[in-house]
């Protein structure tokens, strides 16, 4: 039970701030789930829900964050921005929210079975093999990534899986962030200006294009 002031919120007042209609408020309501993985535009507008995960806002994950959840960061690597100079230095830090796994490219669609394995296998390892095991999937916003590995994790039996639309963007204008390395053997690639990538930890112009956005 929380306790806001001298009050306690009952466990039904709880799950409506974690599930509440605002944290599926990614894209319009109206996009319906795709029956399997999504392997079109990875960066476009997402349903509002994910059958057999939750769907939690930034102050959902407030709430959950004291449970210690599995926090799964599947957002690309930035790419260099278009116009910097030969010269300069480019060495982009992926940041996150503090505590996060990252696995850039796990949410793609079409991952080798060999690799859907070692990621499974990680996450098992991650949560101590309890599928009950709190778990949040994110990126940035408008990333169909995030909700990607939450379908995977739900179809692999995970039964406490959340999903986070606004992903490290909608974090950070409320929390601090911070750099994280990728997961052994998910060495981020360099991102070419094409669908799915991002300057500066938002989705490029020509993403946005491409999506019809």
């Amino acid at each position: 039970m929380i306790r806001v002031g001298s009050r306690a919120l009952p466990g039904a007042i709880l799950a409506m701030l974690m599930i509440s209609p605002v944290a599926a408020a990614d894209g319009p309501a109206f996009i319906p789930e795709p029956p399997g993985l999504w392997a079109g535009p990875m960066v476009s507008d997402t349903p509002a829900t994910l059958k057999g995960a939750r769907v939690i806002d930034i102050p959902g994950l407030e709430v959950l964050m004291p449970q210690k959840p599995l926090l799964i960061d599947v957002g690309p690597a930035d790419r260099k921005p278009d116009g910097l100079p030969s010269s300069t230095i480019w060495k982009p830090a992926h940041r996150s929210i503090p505590g996060a796994v990252w696995f850039p490219g796990a949410g793609s669609a079409d991952l080798p079975d060999e690799k859907v394995d070692a990621l499974l296998r990680r996450i098992a390892e991650l949560t101590n093999g309890d599928k009950s095991a709190p778990v949040v999937t994110f990126c940035r916003p408008k990333c169909w990534g995030s909700w990607n590995i939450g379908k995977r994790l739900v179809q692999a039996g995970y039964s406490s899986v959340h999903w986070l639309p606004a992903g490290v963007s909608g974090w950070q204008e409320r929390n601090d962030t911070t750099a994280v390395t990728p997961e052994t053997g998910w060495a981020p690639k360099t991102p070419a200006a094409s669908a799915g990538t991002f300057v500066n930890g938002e989705p490029t112009a020509s993403d946005q294009v491409s999506s019809g956005n």
